[in-house]
């Protein structure tokens, strides 16, 4: 595979745009196609680029990851000669742990580090999980847990067969999720910025605040609504983007 086959591979959207490349990590379950939408709201001077995990859309016939470091090494494989330049990461859920991990390894392996992290709906990542973890949950109290959140697509409400097919892809990513163990390491040397919903009842505002320990340049920002605040308010989170990055 080329090396321009292997950036389509996790990059479906391309690279359009000659502005800071915003690298965006999905959700447990989810697609590049959550980003999709952003691109147009990104104008000349952000370039939108969601990543396409393992097992899902167009590469739905691989297996997904559940080993959290495992996933960070394949990200910087297939995407490490992207990562240079004018570039900065965001992520929510588990996107925000993903990019979390992607940024440590580049700059414990010397790389050009990115320009901001950006992170969103998730506990900071050396605070002990003390939720009721949901990768094993049997099928009807995962359902009911996901319809909480609000993170459930009412078409696999509908269709049992096509939860039964969206299952495997949604438990590994919880597994990535809840299996991290933290390593302490020194502060990143790049700006953080964390958000999140203050209604969200998988990070509240303390263990949002806690990703602050983690950089030395860091704010935080929290918005009304649930897990999924960000999908209302899109323009205002790029915006927060422009400020923190022009900072």
């Amino acid at each position: 595979m080329t090396t321009a086959s292997i950036t389509r591979h996790w990059l479906p959207y391309g690279i359009t745009g000659t502005g800071t490349r915003l690298f965006c990590f999905p959700h447990a379950g989810a697609s590049a196609a959550v980003y999709a939408g952003w691109r147009a709201a990104g104008q000349d001077d952000l370039a939108i680029c969601p990543v396409q995990l393992p097992g899902r859309a167009a590469r739905g016939r691989e297996t997904p990851h559940q080993d959290p470091g495992a996933l960070a090494d394949d990200v910087l494989s297939g995407l490490g000669t992207e990562f240079t330049g004018d570039y900065a990461l965001f992520g929510h859920s588990v996107g925000a742990l993903v990019a979390y991990l992607v940024a440590r390894r580049i700059v414990e392996q010397g790389g050009p580090p990115p320009r901001h992290l950006f992170v969103s709906g998730r506990p900071a990542p050396q605070l002990p999980n003390t939720r009721r973890e949901l990768r094993a949950l049997p099928t009807d109290d995962l359902v009911k847990e996901l319809r909480a959140l609000g993170g459930l697509p009412d078409v696999l409400l509908k269709e049992r067969s096509l939860l039964e097919m969206f299952l495997p892809l949604l438990r590994a990513d919880l597994t990535v999720n809840e299996t991290y163990q933290h390593v302490p390491g020194p502060p990143l040397p790049i700006p953080l910025t964390v958000l999140g919903g203050i209604e969200d009842p998988r990070a509240e505002h303390a263990e949002l605040a806690a990703w602050q320990e983690l950089s030395a340049d860091s704010a935080l920002f929290t918005y009304p609504g649930g897990h999924f605040y960000l999908d209302d308010r899109v323009p205002e989170i790029l915006e927060v983007v422009r400020r923190r990055m022009a900072a």
